[in-house]
């Protein structure tokens, strides 16, 4: 991305600062705000209508030691490998590449996985997206049971930062990638979401639905807003 100062000097922000950032123009935004989206691993400045472009190289620039350390803080991306060891839903497991083999499937404490290692990774994630769907339905079906209330629907996402939310009609999401989390994490989770079908908010009469279902649930909130970032590192 770069930048040219009303003097004519162009400035290429990869050159200047290391790594690129994305520049938003907004007419509504007040002040200067600087951002990372984790997701892309990528810093993103919203410069308001009538904030000049040295303004906003000058706010970077303060900034850049800010911006250089909450990026290194980011989990590394990584593929799905053959051999790898993975963690679903609190149980580990080996990924094995089986060529050969007729779908994906699990398989004591592996995840067997067919098709040409090119395709590897997209298998592996297409796999445990699936899987999570039907845990996190079944897990999701319960809970909503054991507090009288029905759920619409119940799909997956990947989102950039919620973990899951809940419609007041009923319809469920979650992030994919809660699979990756401790068991206790999705428990509540679920007992989260679940919760809503109930109450739409967050009182005091939708937190103590939350901790009839989840006795433990100030311990994984608190492991979620801490670690759930490193959740993300597979892509």
């Amino acid at each position: 991305m770069k930048i040219t100062l009303l003097t004519g000097q162009t400035f290429d922000f990869k050159n200047i600062f290391g790594f690129e950032i994305k520049i938003k123009k907004s007419p509504l935004a007040k002040k200067l705000t600087l951002r990372i989206d984790e997701k892309k691993r990528l810093p993103t400045l919203t410069i308001p209508k009538r904030c000049s472009e040295k303004q906003a190289l000058e706010f970077l620039k303060a900034n850049q030691d800010w911006i250089t350390n909450t990026l290194a803080k980011l989990p590394v991306k990584i593929k799905f490998s053959d051999g790898e060891n993975i963690s679903f839903f609190g149980r580990n497991y080996t990924i094995v590449h089986a060529p050969n083999q007729k779908g994906s499937c699990f398989e004591g404490n592996t995840i067997k996985i067919s098709g040409n290692i090119e395709f590897l990774h997209r298998r592996v994630s297409d796999f445990l997206k699936k899987q999570t769907l039907d845990s996190l339905s079944e897990l999701s079906l319960q809970k909503a049971s054991s507090i009288d209330c029905k759920i619409s629907s119940i799909t997956i996402k990947d989102t950039k930062s919620r973990w899951g939310s809940c419609s007041t009609l009923g319809n469920i999401n979650y992030n994919w990638r809660i699979c990756f989390a401790p068991i206790d994490v999705i428990n509540y989770l679920v007992c989260h979401e679940v919760s809503h079908l109930k109450h739409p908010n967050h009182s005091t009469s939708f937190w103590k639905t939350v901790e009839e279902l989840c006795p433990n649930h100030k311990e994984c909130r608190k492991w979620l807003k801490i670690k759930g970032k490193d959740l993300y590192k597979y892509f």
